[in-house]
């Protein structure tokens, strides 16, 4: 299993709790609704909490501002989320994922990348 982790900063116009609502509620099950098309296992939302603990983490170890959340999708292999993403079906739903995350996602501050898990 790989997944593919976006770490994501939310439109400069929006508050957390817009962000976070947006994302859950019209996003979240946008996705999921055709996750089956791209070969996506498994979909996790992680959000960021306001609570002071997050300023103390960061200044005491001199770290950038925390991102708003962080999404994780899983996939099979590297080739099964390639074929998922190339196959028709997956271009035109990439196409309007994209243009759907423009209405909640600072695309400039965010970052996106493929990792294998390893479990301890």
């Amino acid at each position: 299993m790989i997944k593919f982790i976006m770490c994501i900063t939310r439109h400069p116009d929006m508050s957390r709790e817009e962000f976070k609502e947006y994302w859950m509620n019209k996003h979240g099950p946008f996705f999921m609704d055709n996750a089956e098309a791209m070969g996506a296992k498994k979909y996790v939302q992680s959000h960021t909490l306001n609570t002071p603990l997050n300023e103390g983490l960061r200044t005491s170890r001199g770290m950038l501002p925390e991102y708003d959340g962080v999404a994780e999708v899983w996939f099979e292999s590297e080739q099964a989320l390639m074929d998922g993403m190339n196959s028709p079906e997956g271009q035109k739903l990439g196409v309007a994922l994209m243009k759907d995350e423009g209405n909640f996602i600072d695309h400039t501050k965010s970052s996106a990348f493929i990792v294998e898990e390893h479990e301890f």
